[in-house]
């Protein structure tokens, strides 16, 4: 889901001495500095100058030389944005993993930092296709067990958020909807899991609702490192736990649960309990609604796992 614009802008160009990189940049100590996949969020696009043209800029600028590739899904910015409403993400996900094995850049390996849904899509990639080896995964603000609740998609007076709003609480699970609305690809009903299990096109498949996956569980425990960030004011994920890859509690819609709590992590169906054994899973925390923060955050909490 997007920035909200003018106050990204503010952090990433207006907010004085703390967001000047140039004052203490991070050099990699050599040219084997790991490539960078960027994929942001729903309402985006690669090329947002405001949003992920800045991150990319802001990396290029803190680890000189690296190679970093903003996902561009289609063949035109427009194309982009508006498949991150309504192209099949299975589809994405496929076309991204052709991508990215056609890259010679990335065949010794990259790390890869997902935005949003950006973040939950990118996991998919590990799952499905660990040809070139993904080392590191950030999720940022990653809906990683997926939403119930749309409040702000991605902004209030949106005409398409109010249509898809209409269509999740109509008939999430219709085949015609899951094939055509990325949002309800993700759209966890706990009040329906039967539903949920059944119908769902990508979330219940990537995390293994149905059945176990050893391929998915084996590509994932490849990983480095997995890092999660959650926004620890966010307004516009519902619930903000799945950023940590909580959720709510199957059959009521208040009270969540840890990914630690959960059947997921207790029967280790993705391999997460044992990746949080070896250390390979990070929790990060920051104040602030969806996908706000500052430059200096950014450079202190992210860049380091990109060196």
């Amino acid at each position: 889901m997007r920035f909200k614009m003018t106050t990204l802008l503010s952090l990433l160009l207006g907010a004085g001495p703390l967001l000047l990189l140039a004052l203490n940049p991070v050099h990699g100590s050599d040219n084997a500095t790991l490539p960078l996949v960027l994929w942001h969020g729903m309402g985006d696009s690669c090329c947002n100058p405001l949003s992920m043209g800045s991150i990319k800029k802001m990396v290029e600028e803190t680890i000189p030389g690296i190679d970093v590739l903003s996902l561009m899904i289609g063949k035109t910015v427009i194309q982009d944005t508006e498949n991150g409403f309504f192209m099949d993400v299975n589809e994405q996900v496929s076309m991204v993993c052709s991508q990215l094995a056609q890259d010679p850049k990335l065949k010794d390996g990259y790390n890869a930092m997902g935005f949003s849904q950006g973040g939950q899509f990118l996991r998919a990639v590990a799952q499905r296709c660990p040809s070139p080896p993904m080392k590191t995964l950030i999720s940022v603000g990653g809906q990683q067990q997926g939403v119930y609740g749309l409040p702000k998609c991605p902004g209030e007076s949106s005409h398409i958020c109010d249509w898809i709003r209409k269509k999740l609480n109509s008939g999430a699970y219709t085949d015609i909807v899951q094939k055509h609305l990325v949002q309800a690809q993700y759209w966890h009903d706990p009040l329906n899991d039967d539903l949920y299990k059944k119908h769902s096109l990508f979330l219940a498949d990537i995390n293994q609702e149905r059945v176990v996956n050893e391929t998915y569980k084996k590509n994932l425990q490849l990983l480095d490192k997995f890092v999660m960030v959650k926004f620890l004011q966010d307004s516009v994920v519902d619930p903000a736990d799945t950023e940590w890859f909580g959720f709510l509690k199957t059959g009521q819609a208040k009270e969540t649960e840890t990914l630690q709590e959960s059947v997921l992590y207790k029967e280790d169906r993705l391999g997460l309990a044992a990746m949080d054994a070896a250390g390979k899973l990070d929790f990060l925390g920051t104040e602030g609604d969806h996908l706000q923060f500052t430059r200096e955050w950014f450079n202190a909490k992210l860049v380091p796992y990109l060196r």
